[in-house]
């Protein structure tokens, strides 16, 4: 995955803020969570979206009847979202088998074909 130094660089400032100052920078938004849950999930507006606007991230939660806990899961998985953005791949080099390997490799293929054909041969009597 790759991303942009400017979103890692704000993911990893958002990382550094408690959890009261990271939900200043997000824009939240309440709306009806569907599923299970009963008439009072389905009459309340207990699912959370937080979107943090510098990274473009956005998560949501919507699993309990209750407001306050799904912002909480929702603050959690934010987190997660932050921490992903912040991971940098190494860097990856081509490397070629050694001489060494590749006349190994040759000489395990050549016994393995006479094998093979040592089958297939039939014995005269």
């Amino acid at each position: 995955m790759t991303v942009e130094p400017s979103r890692r660089q704000a993911a990893l400032e958002a990382l550094a803020l408690d959890d009261d100052a990271l939900l200043r920078t997000c824009e939240v938004e309440f709306f009806i969570a569907s599923g299970p849950g009963g008439q009072h999930r389905n009459t309340t507006a207990s699912g959370v979206r937080l979107t943090h606007p510098p990274t473009e991230l956005s998560v949501t939660g919507t699993e309990r009847r209750s407001q306050s806990q799904n912002k909480g899961v929702a603050l959690e998985r934010l987190r997660e979202g932050l921490q992903a953005l912040t991971y940098v791949p190494k860097k990856r080099h081509k490397t070629k088998p050694t001489k060494g390997s590749q006349r190994r490799r040759l000489d395990t293929k050549k016994r393995e074909g006479e094998k093979k054909a040592q089958r297939s041969k039939k014995v005269q009597w």
